[in-house]
């Protein structure tokens, strides 16, 4: 629940109604549909919505005309190359739909509101000096909270804060900003283009303490802040992306966290490490001292040493951020919110470092990630055993497959099983190898989420059992492939410390590909021999391959 602290907002929406259609702009005007507006939509032949959230409002049954969107057109500012307009002192955005043609067939009336006290939760980070990126989901209110941030470094610290302002979207419309940032001083963008020169223009012209930048998207933008932050200026900015994770899957935006990059190891090394020889680490200093995931204005997770935070997630480690929460008195608690560690998926902090998630036919339990570190050394990190605690439901996303007959056959099973309707809220995904080999964006997502992909060769009831079968207690079972993994990790071991050529178990040709796979991780050799059913490998110290092959 929405905590009861003091907050001020202001949103100039009167302004805004008057620039829309009369018959339009009357049916916002009563306060009940005030409340909670967020945009007003006008597209051309159809009809006028307005949005709030989780609903719309149809607000006139007569189709938008183009004398409608004239009319909105002659009462705002003009439009900027990022077809973003705005009214004058207010923080409303217009944005508009142009046809091949260059005319404007829609228009998005997003309501700008400026909310005071908004930062109560970060406001010991805001004053402590450091340099802060505010991360959230479109929507959650970092443009508001970055506002509230330059009003407050300018007024309550007495600081130099420059706000370099690409649309118009903290400052307002006009020559004018809005009173919403105090004391701040804004400096206009003439072409989104161009903000990285601002914002380089900004630090030598005009002497600040602090500069306030929204939307950190581009190479040349994180090159101008790390720019910023090494001559030793408070820089507080926005970036796309829910969490610090996301940013270390940008290669775009990495560079505002120091920077990923591989690094080979020597043999002595990474025999020390007990690692395979190419890692991951970070390039450079981080360019924000401070990440803050905003989750919504009272609730926050901290990152306060991100340097920290990027080490241990890349050697494989949780790092787990501090969540703070306003409370409805007005206090700041810090949430304990303790991720129960799965068993059929890599931990958050592991994502993105093992490649691709692993891929199932059928018959084949799921297999764990053990990226670069042998079974010696990762022993004591494995987790649970599935049959510990009660039982938990398993999170299926079925996509390309029929959900009737997978229904029939969850039910058939008895399995503890949910399907889901997003591969975000998902434990495992079942697809067909068709789809699969498409790679549809839902696959892709949950490649990067490394999530277990069941793949079927048919869309029958039988196909999806087997998958079923796999399933235990809501988690994706280890047993089997834990095995085949600890046995392959064992003999990794061996060859690297005796160096001499180890041989496994008979094993499939799936099994085979994946021992291979993990063999040549540590920069080792691999061969198979036999015949099948017997068929095997043998895993060869560095160069020996053809010395040892058979």
């Amino acid at each position: 629940m929405r905590p009861l602290t003091e907050q001020i907002v202001t949103d100039d929406l009167d302004l805004l109604l008057d620039a829309l259609p009369p018959n339009i702009g009357e049916e916002l005007r009563d306060e009940s549909r005030r409340d909670g507006l967020l945009e007003v939509v006008m597209d051309l032949g159809r009809l006028p919505e307005a949005r709030y959230p989780g609903r719309e409002v149809v607000l006139s049954r007569d189709e938008v005309t183009e004398e409608d969107l004239l009319y909105v057109i002659e009462r705002i500012g003009a439009f900027g190359d990022d077809n973003r307009a705005g009214i004058e002192r207010t923080l409303h955005r217009i944005s508009c739909i142009r046809n091949r043609r260059g005319k404007i067939v829609g228009l998005t009336c997003r309501i700008g509101r400026a909310v005071y006290g908004t930062i109560r939760v970060i406001e010991d980070l805001v004053h402590g000096g450091k340099s802060i990126l505010l991360l959230g989901r479109p929507g959650v209110g970092k443009t508001t909270m970055l506002r509230e941030v330059a009003r407050v470094l300018a007024d309550d610290a007495n600081k130099r804060v420059i706000i370099v302002d690409t649309s118009n979207e903290i400052g307002g419309d006009g020559d004018i900003p809005h009173p919403a940032i105090g004391g701040a001083r804004r400096m206009q963008v003439a072409t989104p283009a161009m903000q990285h020169a601002v914002m380089i223009e900004a630090v030598e012209n005009h002497m600040p303490e602090v500069i306030v930048i929204d939307e950190i998207g581009t190479e040349l933008e994180a090159a101008a802040a790390r720019t910023i932050a090494e001559r030793g200026v408070q820089l507080v900015g926005t970036a796309h992306g829910n969490s610090l994770e996301n940013l270390m899957l940008n290669p775009t935006l990495a560079d505002l966290i120091g920077g990923i990059q591989s690094v080979t190891l020597g043999d002595e090394e990474a025999r020390r490490r007990g690692t395979q020889k190419s890692i991951l680490e970070r390039k450079a200093p981080p360019t924000f001292d401070v990440v803050v995931e905003i989750q919504n204005w009272w609730k926050v997770a901290l990152h306060e040493d991100v340097a920290a935070t990027v080490d241990a997630m890349l050697r494989g480690f949780a790092a787990p951020p501090e969540v703070r929460q306003l409370t409805g008195e007005g206090r700041i608690e810090v949430v304990e919110e303790v991720e129960e560690e799965r068993w059929d998926a890599p931990s958050p902090a592991r994502r993105g470092r093992g490649g691709p998630a692993p891929t199932l036919e059928l018959g084949l339990a799921a297999p764990g990630q053990r990226n670069g570190h042998p079974a010696r050394e990762s022993a004591g990190r494995r987790g649970p055993s599935p049959a510990a605690g009660p039982e938990r439901i398993a999170r299926i996303y079925p996509f390309g497959v029929s959900r009737s007959r997978l229904e029939q056959a969850i039910r058939a099973s008895g399995a503890t099983v949910e399907i889901v309707q997003d591969v975000r809220e998902a434990d495992a995904v079942v697809t067909m190898r068709s789809y699969y080999r498409r790679k549809p964006p839902s696959i892709r997502e949950a490649e990067e989420r490394s999530l277990p992909i069941f793949v079927i060769k048919s869309n029958t009831a039988y196909q999806m059992e087997q998958v079923l079968l796999q399933l235990r207690g809501g988690a994706v079972r280890q047993d089997a492939m834990t095995e085949v993994y600890r046995e392959a990790e064992d003999a990794i071991a061996r060859v690297i410390d005796e160096g001499k050529p180890v041989e496994l178990a008979p094993a499939n040709s799936y099994v085979r590909r994946l021992q291979h796979e993990m063999a040549s991780r540590y920069n080792l050799d691999s061969t198979s021999a036999g015949k099948e059913p017997f068929r095997r490998v043998r895993i060869l110290p560095a160069g020996a391959g053809s010395a040892f092959a058979r």
